[in-house]
């Protein structure tokens, strides 16, 4: 019952930004399940060290691929269509984020940010939505799962302006392609974290302790990898197939309780 419901074994998963973080968390767990993954960062060398660190659970390939320009997008879409004639899951992660005053926010820092988290994002369904119709029956759809975060409905006390508005974006994408996609069987739904244990957050942390920093949070404790790769693996399951158009918070009840 539980494979039929929660399996994932032999489905083919792209996860964007695949190489560190959220990202390599969901990839992991998808490996670990049993999916033919594949990763993608701009980074080589990440990418490679990924690879490496996932194949030992399974079946796990790297491509290398900067997703905030449309020739990155592009090879992403070809190299995956050069080696699958269907792509199950597609998971957007690959995510950029730029802090600074209300004053000196920088224009090139808000492109930045769009052009990866919101921008890259809808390019890469577009190019992939050939492949993704050709995994989807009615009983199994394909699935997008698009990473927000829970800065798109709550205010942020950081001045990541970008950041928090292309979350928004995200999400309000997500419902649009939702409904647009509903009827090809393909079902896109986002999962929204709260504070993940990343390189973004170490100084936070660093600089105002963890008790702090979870103050506000109800379950008092950080956003995990099995909490990430948990909740997509579920959207990616026979469990999630009549799910779409959702957003998903995994923040232990920070921007939804209080």
């Amino acid at each position: 019952m539980l494979e039929e419901l929660f399996g994932v074994a032999g489905k083919v998963v792209l996860v964007t930004g695949g190489s560190r973080g959220i990202g390599l968390a969901i990839a992991e767990g998808f490996v670990r399940c049993g999916a033919r993954v594949y990763l993608c960062s701009r980074d080589a060398e990440a990418c490679a060290l990924a690879e490496k660190e996932l194949s030992q659970y399974g079946e796990a390939h790297a491509i290398p691929a900067d997703l905030g320009t449309s020739e990155g997008r592009r090879s992403l879409a070809d190299a995956i269509t050069a080696r699958e004639d269907r792509l199950d899951v597609l998971i957007n992660n690959a995510g950029a984020i730029w802090a600074e005053t209300l004053a000196d926010y920088p224009e090139s820092g808000w492109d930045k940010v769009f052009d990866l988290n919101v921008k890259g994002s809808f390019f890469l369904v577009q190019a992939l939505v050939p492949l993704l119709r050709k995994a989807a029956t009615a009983h199994d759809p394909a699935r997008i799962i698009n990473i927000g975060s829970i800065d798109g409905f709550h205010v942020p006390h950081h001045e990541t302006y970008a950041y928090s508005s292309s979350k928004a974006a995200v999400h309000q994408l997500s419902r649009h392609l939702a409904a647009q996609l509903a009827p090809e069987k393909i079902t896109v739904n986002v999962i929204a974290p709260g504070m993940f244990q990343s390189k973004m957050l170490k100084g936070t942390v660093e600089r105002r302790g963890e008790e702090a920093v979870l103050a506000p949070v109800p379950l008092k404790r950080f956003v995990e990898p099995a909490d990430m790769a948990g909740a997509a693996i579920y959207l990616a399951s026979h469990a999630g197939s009549y799910v779409t158009g959702a957003i998903l918070p995994v923040d232990g009840g920070t921007a939804t309780t209080l």
